[in-house]
C-alpha cells in the first residue's frame, strides 16, 4: 500500500515538471516575440540567399552587354518584356542579375571587413585596457590619431596606389573600422578588471592570457557582436558610397553603388537603373540594422 501511495503520489510531481530552459533558447523565444526583428532577419536571409543562389535566379550573365536592348523598361512598363523584368542598362545588361550578383560585392564587403576590424579592435582594446600603463598609452595614440584622419583621404590614397578592386576595398574598411571596437572593448575590461572573479584569477596565479581569454573575453563578446551587427550595416553603405564615387570594385563587375552611379545621368528616362540598386541597399541596411537593433536589447541587461 506504501510503495501504492508514494507512487500516485509522486507522479503529479513528475508530470509537472519542466527540463531547464537554456539561455540560448531563452533569448531565442525573447527574439521571435518581437515582429520587428523578425522582419529584420528576414530582409537579411533574403538578400543572403539572393547571392547564394544567384546562378539560379537569373540565367543572364550581369556583364554580358546587348546594345540592341539598351534601355529597356521594367516589365510593367510599356515596351518591357519578361526576359528582363527589371529592365536593362544602358548597354543592355540584365538589371535583375546585375542586382542579385551585385549582392555578393555589398555581403562579402560588409561581413570581412566587419571580422577583421573585430578582429583587430577586440584584440588591442584588450591588450589596452588589461596591461594599462605604456601598451594603453600607444593603442590609445594610435585610435586617437586614427578616429582624427579622414577616412576619404585614406581610401582615396589606398585606391590610387593599389588600384580598385574588391579585396581593398575590404582592407580599406577593416582597418579604419577598428577603433570602435577597442574603445568599447578598452573599457570594459578596465571595468571588468576590479570585479571580484578577476581578482580570484589572479589569487589562484592564473595566467595572464588564461583570464584574458576564459574571463575577460566571454564578458565583452555581446557588445562586440552588437556592435558588428549594425558596423556591418555601415561598410555595406559606405562601400556603396565609394564604389558610387568610382573607388570600389572595378567595371564591369556589378555593384549596387556603381549601378546608382552609371544610372544616375538616365534618372529622368529610366528611373529604374539608379533606383533599384538604391531600394536593395535600403533593405540590406534596414534589415542588418532592425536585427541588430532587437539583438542589443536582448543582451542588454537594462532592458526587460
Amino acid at each position: 500500500m506504501n510503495d501504492l501511495g508514494v507512487q500516485t503520489a509522486d507522479r503529479p510531481l513528475a508530470e509537472t515538471a519542466q527540463p531547464p530552459v537554456s539561455e540560448w533558447k531563452r533569448t531565442y523565444r525573447k527574439f521571435v516575440k518581437n515582429p520587428v526583428g523578425i522582419i529584420g532577419l528576414a530582409m537579411v536571409l533574403m538578400i543572403t540567399l539572393m547571392s547564394i543562389a544567384a546562378p539560379l535566379l537569373t540565367s543572364h550573365d550581369p556583364i554580358d552587354v546587348h546594345l540592341e536592348k539598351k534601355l529597356q523598361p521594367p516589365v510593367w512598363q510599356e515596351g518591357g518584356s519578361w526576359e528582363h523584368w527589371l529592365g536593362t542598362d544602358e548597354v543592355g545588361r540584365d538589371v535583375w542579375a546585375r542586382l542579385v550578383y551585385g549582392s555578393r560585392i555589398s555581403l562579402a564587403v560588409g561581413f570581412f571587413a566587419v571580422v577583421i576590424s573585430l578582429v583587430l579592435g577586440t584584440a588591442l582594446g584588450m591588450l589596452a585596457g588589461y596591461f594599462r600603463g605604456k601598451t594603453d598609452f600607444a593603442i590609445s595614440t594610435v585610435i586617437d590619431i586614427m578616429m582624427a584622419f579622414p577616412f576619404i583621404l585614406l581610401a582615396l590614397a589606398t585606391i590610387a596606389v593599389m588600384g580598385p578592386s574588391l579585396l581593398n576595398m575590404i582592407l580599406v574598411l577593416g582597418l579604419t573600422d577598428w577603433t570602435q571596437y577597442a574603445r568599447l572593448v578598452r573599457s570594459e575590461v578596465i571595468n571588468l578588471r576590479e570585479q571580484e572573479f578577476i581578482q580570484a584569477g589572479y589569487a589562484l596565479g592564473s595566467r595572464h592570457w588564461r583570464i584574458i581569454w576564459k574571463h575577460l573575453l566571454p564578458n565583452c563578446l555581446p557588445s562586440v557582436i552588437v556592435l558588428a551587427t549594425l558596423a556591418m550595416a555601415r561598410a555595406i553603405l559606405m562601400e556603396s558610397s565609394l564604389s558610387f564615387l568610382g573607388l570600389g570594385v572595378s567595371s564591369p563587375t556589378p555593384s549596387w553603388g556603381f549601378m546608382m552611379s552609371t544610372g544616375r545621368p538616365y534618372i529622368a528616362t529610366a528611373w529604374w537603373l539608379a533606383t533599384l540598386p538604391g531600394i536593395a541597399i535600403l533593405i540590406t541596411v534596414l534589415g542588418i540594422n532592425l536585427a541588430g537593433d532587437r539583438i542589443r536589447d536582448l543582451l542588454d541587461p537594462k532592458v526587460d
